[in-house]
């Protein structure tokens, strides 16, 4: 009976130091990935990084991760734009979840089958793909966009100024539009269009009221799935394949 009593107490110990060995060594695989990615996307900031699944040691034996998660709360993407402000579009939030993470011994290279997630871009940031200055819609009429806002049940609030025979409009019209995602742009199309008290065609207005924003280099080549208007700016899903991590 003693010599099962000491058996199991050295059980015990043995478990207990293995549960501290597997979570140091995820702690600074954590550490290390995300200096890794931080200098990889060029980010100001180190992200979040959690490994899932234990033990760890096992997945590290086998050269690849269950799961990981990684958190990135500003991220800055290309838009092909050919001016400093619209060059880049600040990305809020960016959760992806990487699944089957296949990795190389000092975690300088990570490659995960999938990975799905979820962003936000803000309205102010998004209204930068509008149309910077008042463009003529028409004879003596001229509008802007000025303000993107929730309109309620996934619909954009688009704010728009005009002008008409030289006397601005007392107050901003608001038109409700489509948000929507064609590859890597999202584009926001007018449901209906605003009555500015003149009868103008339809290409003039749309060239103020719709209009797209192209989303580049997503960190390890992700792409934009879903994109739908909420309360603070559009809330956008990602997914991807063969999603490079690091290296």
């Amino acid at each position: 009976m003693r010599a099962l009593r000491i058996t199991l107490i050295v059980v015990v110990i043995l478990g207990g130091l293995f549960v501290i060995a597997d979570r140091v060594a995820v702690g600074f695989a954590e550490d290390k990935a995300a200096d890794k990615i931080r200098t990889t996307e060029g980010l100001s900031a180190t992200p979040d990084v959690s490994i899932d699944g234990f033990p760890f040691l096992t997945q590290v034996a086998g050269g690849e991760l269950d799961d990981v998660k990684i958190g990135i709360k500003t991220y800055e993407a290309a838009t092909g734009g050919t001016s400093a402000a619209t060059a880049k579009i600040r990305i809020d939030d960016l959760s992806a979840e990487m699944h089957g993470v296949v990795f190389n011994g000092d975690y300088s290279s990570a490659t995960a089958n999938s990975a799905s997630g979820t962003a936000s871009i803000a309205y102010d940031e998004l209204l930068k793909a509008a149309r910077s200055e008042p463009v003529q819609v028409g004879p003596g009429v001229t509008a802007e966009v000025v303000g993107l806002s929730d309109g309620g049940n996934g619909k954009i609030k688009v704010k728009v100024e005009a002008t008409v025979l030289g006397t601005k409009l007392p107050q901003p019209v608001s038109v409700l539009s489509s948000v929507s995602v064609d590859g890597d742009t999202v584009k926001v199309h007018a449901d209906s269009l605003p009555k500015l008290g003149v009868e103008l065609a339809e290409g003039k207005i749309r060239a103020i009221t719709d209009f797209q924003q192209k989303i580049d280099q997503l960190p390890g080549g992700i792409q934009i799935d879903k994109v739908e208007a909420a309360q603070n700016g559009v809330e956008i899903t990602v997914k991807g394949s063969d999603v490079k991590l690091v290296g």
